[in-house]
């Protein structure tokens, strides 16, 4: 694990994105709230917030974190028959929350996954991406295309 004893506290945000891609069947699902398991998005949700605060005991060598907020939101579009996640996580600490961030849409992910299989096991996650970051000696990045 990376000593950060000596740095200083700052406030640190991530933001990370990644999709879920179906058919449409399956979207149209998702989006009239059928789904035998119930409200996919609403749990997806919940299981984003719970991964990001969670990171630390997933991931080796990650710092466990006091996390401020994370926020989740999805973006359903239909003609791509696909819905883009993205994460949101802050915290005022010595280290970032990048892997936080890309842990909640992951797990968002997934959650969609495990909630729709039933109807379509051929769905895919993909793209899973770190969008930007602030805060820390690094300072800020932004990526530079949306994919």
């Amino acid at each position: 694990m990376v000593d950060v004893a000596a740095k200083p506290e700052t406030v640190r945000e991530a933001v990370a994105a990644c999709e879920v891609r179906m058919r449409s069947e399956t979207f149209r699902l998702i989006q009239k709230n059928r789904m035998a398991k119930g409200d996919v998005l609403g749990t997806a949700r919940l299981a984003g917030i719970q991964a990001a605060k969670r990171t630390a005991d997933l991931i080796p060598l990650c710092h466990p974190l006091p996390i401020g907020s994370v926020e989740i939101d999805f973006h359903p579009d239909a003609g791509e028959r696909r819905i883009e996640i993205e994460g949101r996580v802050r915290t005022t600490g010595r280290t970032g929350v990048e892997m936080e961030a890309l842990t909640a849409v992951a797990v968002a992910a997934l959650t969609i996954y495990d909630m729709c299989k039933a109807v379509e096991k051929g769905m895919t996650i993909g793209r899973i991406r770190l969008m930007e970051k602030r805060g820390g000696k690094s300072g800020t990045y932004t990526r530079r295309t949306k994919g």
